[in-house]
């Protein structure tokens, strides 16, 4: 069998995201991937040193690494649209699912077993810390426009914070207090 999910998963390069607002830096799916799955490991990583939580690290970026390769067969659909009304967010979720069961279906059977918990049937915990990844460093986005002088993410920011305070979860809460204002910082200021 020839499998064409690792050719499907390079194209993660080529999706937009963003797509409605001005960019100083334009982001792809596969740098917010790679950054989600750093910031996952992290509060897994967190969740299990500091809070006594028993999260599995490599798990949790592993997931984070796929947590958006469906959009690789849906294209990434804008946060204010795809939230904004509970049909539409309800509607998407299916679409991701199928899109999830497509790529997990293109890969030989004796894979699929291995990255199933990574693709269609995430643990509730791991999920949990891979939406509040995804949203920090959404967040973290925010700063780094905001900081480049462009104010089509302020509203994003505050927002984005809203929902990460929301998640109520002490690790992120940690991450905010201990790392976040690094990502204001210019070069040279961090020393």
């Amino acid at each position: 069998m020839r499998s064409h999910f690792f050719a499907y998963i390079s194209r993660m390069r080529f999706i937009q995201r963003w797509a409605l607002m001005r960019n100083t830096a334009p982001e792809n799916v596969q740098e917010h991937s790679h950054q989600a799955a750093v910031l996952a490991h992290a509060l897994a990583v967190i969740r299990r040193e500091k809070f006594g939580g028993g999260a599995d690290p490599g798990l949790v970026a592993a997931a984070a690494l796929y947590h958006d390769a469906s959009e690789i067969l849906t294209g990434d659909m804008p946060t204010p649209i795809k939230y904004g009304n509970p049909a539409i967010r309800s509607a998407y979720k299916d679409v991701e699912a199928v899109a999830a069961q497509k790529l997990l279906a293109m890969l030989p059977p004796e894979l699929q077993g291995a990255y199933a918990p990574i693709l269609t049937d995430v643990d509730p915990e791991v999920e949990r810390l891979v939406k509040a990844a995804d949203k920090l460093s959404a967040y973290i986005k925010c700063v780094e426009e905001l900081k480049a002088g462009n104010a089509e993410f302020r509203e994003a920011a505050a927002q984005t914070r809203r929902a990460l305070e929301d998640f109520g979860l002490p690790e992120v809460r940690y991450f905010l207090e201990t790392f976040l204002e690094s990502f204001s910082l210019t070069l040279d200021e961090l020393k």
